[in-house]
């Protein structure tokens, strides 16, 4: 018996983290997880999705924690029960990308409002995740006329992650929001650059919330609050600081005390 119960010991169930694409993309998790995986012999498996599809699987009892990046649907989650608390982990931002040609002129322009009516009155081709991914809720609160325009001839909706929408939009010559840290990590960039950055509107905060175990009674809550604490303090913290690609930092680490 003792040999048994010695054997389920290294089987223990591993936390499963629903995700962004856009960490997921960036390597994040490759750099990340072996540094707490070897810290603790916790094991970690990531679902990447967009947003708002991770927040439909963690109420689905689907995960033990999330990792997203749509504070206002965070705290919604939270506040009907799902979640027991959200807290900010990291931020980066956003960018408009778009060819170097830049048909609509959106190179000079200040504001990623502005950026996209001229995009909208050139006519020119915007590649949207159209998803509810974070990156799709943030670029609808971008737009300046309500609502935000529907799939046409030059507002396309892919339904698909970051890296196919890139894709998209490159094949298209099209115009599109991503984070940065897909963008730096993006291996397909063709003739596309940055063309508007820097705008406060575009800042993007993270946040990390373990499933209520009163929701979610299976859930593996014990090592998913082990990586919360882990993310939130001086370890994980610094681990997040140290992840760069090609010299670039793509994500900086902002916790407070859990």
């Amino acid at each position: 018996m003792a040999l048994i119960l010695l054997s389920n010991a290294g089987f223990a169930d591993p936390i499963i983290v629903q995700s962004t694409t856009s960490t997921q993309n960036s390597g994040l998790y490759e750099y990340l997880l072996p540094v707490f995986e070897d810290e603790t012999g916790i094991e970690i498996r990531v679902v990447a999705v967009g947003t708002g599809q991770a927040l439909k699987n963690a109420q689905n009892c689907d995960g033990d924690m999330l990792i997203t990046h749509a504070k206002a649907a965070e705290q919604e989650f939270v506040a009907q029960g799902f979640g027991i608390a959200r807290h900010d982990l990291m931020y980066n931002d956003f960018i408009i990308v778009g060819p170097a040609n830049d048909p609509a002129g959106v190179a000079g322009l200040k504001t990623a409002s502005d950026a996209l009516t001229a995009i909208a009155k050139a006519n020119a081709p915007f590649a949207s995740r159209g998803d509810n991914s974070g990156t799709h809720q943030a670029e609808l609160t971008l737009w300046p006329e309500d609502p935000a325009p529907s799939s046409g001839d030059w507002y396309l909706e892919t339904g698909s992650g970051m890296g196919p929408t890139l894709n998209a939009a490159i094949g298209l010559s099209a115009y599109t929001l991503t984070d940065r840290a897909t963008w730096v990590s993006f291996g397909n960039k063709g003739d596309h650059v940055i063309l508007l950055e820097g705008d406060p509107a575009l800042f993007n905060q993270y946040g990390v919330i373990v499933v209520n175990p009163s929701h979610c009674p299976n859930a593996n809550i014990e090592d998913a609050d082990t990586f919360q604490t882990w993310l939130l303090g001086p370890a994980g913290q610094s681990a997040i600081a140290g992840f760069q690609v090609d010299g670039q930092q793509l994500f900086t680490p902002n916790a407070a005390n859990p």
